[in-house]
């Protein structure tokens, strides 16, 4: 098989399409795989690092707020396309997967009028306007929640895959991943992570919860992900704060993502889709406080969905506006009520699904 992958902007999107990618390759250890980026996005650097070959090409969004930076979007759609043309004459793919970010729209554009075989992977309860824009063009569209149906035209063209999850996170058990954090059976571990940017409100109701816990942690061990652009700021703040070196390990960035969810008793984290399809493939109870600050509030609503089916506490950031006191007492209570917490576990790993990169490989075969 000779496949490319289109994908770009946030690890949201890039992962997703390495975890494909990942599987062709175990199935088909001489496929030809390559990437399709932007030129200067982060898939430049994850991508490599996964072991694939990437090109990019001009591409940017639409700006809603600032229309005449889209002359600019216009000049980069047509560099992009023809530098898209270029590439898939050249690679001659049997298959193209777009995984979301600017450049997917135009890959898969130009690939499905050239009569390549498309698809594409919609991470969120609430698809966004590319990929409803697509739809006609792919052979199929993967979906990772049952409520994301709704929103298509095509309902034959929907398959329930999930989010494709790195391999990592369905090799490590718990008890090593405890074993090698250093952790104890009496220790209850919470994991607080944003992302790999980070977060501010959730951060800063992290450093409340910290003060609150300080005097008597109850046994309580964090992992504070800050994020690199918080993590100066927050390490001061939370070294201000007496006792807070006996039980808090404040961190920039994670390499070890899939060994901190496995080893933790709850997780804080925003509500990015393929975080949430981690944590629950994880089979983990959390406290979820998604970005407002994203196109039609997907995060809200792929939080809402964990939160119905009983795997997670939602919390919005409006409700933290007067105070961190609705996040502190949530994880006070989850902590004090280890049946409560039991329940979030087997619901959450009840939503779990780890069979969507054999499920989108499946089907791109046919």
């Amino acid at each position: 098989m000779k496949a490319i992958l289109s994908c770009a902007g946030t690890g949201g999107h890039i992962y997703p399409a390495i975890a494909i990618a990942d599987t062709i390759r175990r199935m088909e250890p001489d496929a030809d795989i390559l990437f399709i980026g932007t030129k200067h996005g982060m898939e430049n650097r994850l991508v490599p690092q996964a072991g694939f070959a990437i090109l990019g090409i001009d591409a940017s969004g639409f700006n809603r707020k600032n229309l005449l930076k889209n002359f600019k979007t216009a000049l980069d759609l047509a560099r992009g396309s023809q530098e898209t043309v270029a590439i898939l004459k050249e690679f001659e793919p049997d298959v193209v997967i777009g995984t979301g970010g600017y450049v997917t729209g135009t890959v898969v554009r130009k690939a499905a009028q050239m009569g390549i075989p498309c698809y594409i992977h919609e991470q969120n309860v609430v698809p966004g306007m590319a990929n409803k824009l697509l739809e006609k063009y792919v052979e199929k569209v993967f979906i990772s929640f049952e409520g994301s149906r709704e929103y298509f035209q095509d309902k034959d063209k929907l398959i329930l895959s999930g989010n494709p999850i790195r391999r990592d996170f369905l090799s490590v058990d718990t008890e090593g991943a405890r074993e090698q954090l250093g952790l104890t059976d009496s220790d209850f571990m919470i994991l607080i992570t944003g992302g790999s940017l980070g977060a501010e409100v959730p951060n800063m109701a992290s450093l409340d919860l910290i003060r609150v816990l300080a005097p008597d942690p109850k046994g309580a061990k964090i992992f504070f992900v800050t994020g690199k652009r918080y993590y100066d700021e927050i390490k001061a703040q939370a070294d201000a704060i007496e006792g807070s070196d006996k039980f808090v390990k404040v961190i920039d960035y994670a390499d070890n993502m899939p060994v901190l969810m496995s080893a933790a008793d709850l997780i804080v984290s925003r509500a990015g889709a393929i975080a949430l399809s981690e944590i629950t493939a994880s089979g983990k109870p959390s406290i979820l406080i998604p970005s407002p600050n994203v196109t039609n509030n997907h995060q809200y609503f792929n939080a809402k969905s964990l939160a119905d089916a009983g795997a997670a506490v939602l919390i919005e950031e409006t409700e933290l506006q007067s105070g961190y006191e609705p996040f502190t007492d949530a994880v006070q209570k989850l902590m004090a009520d280890r049946v409560a917490l039991h329940r979030m576990v087997l619901a959450s790993a009840q939503l779990g699904r780890t069979d969507a990169v054999d499920i989108i490989y499946k089907n791109i075969k046919i």
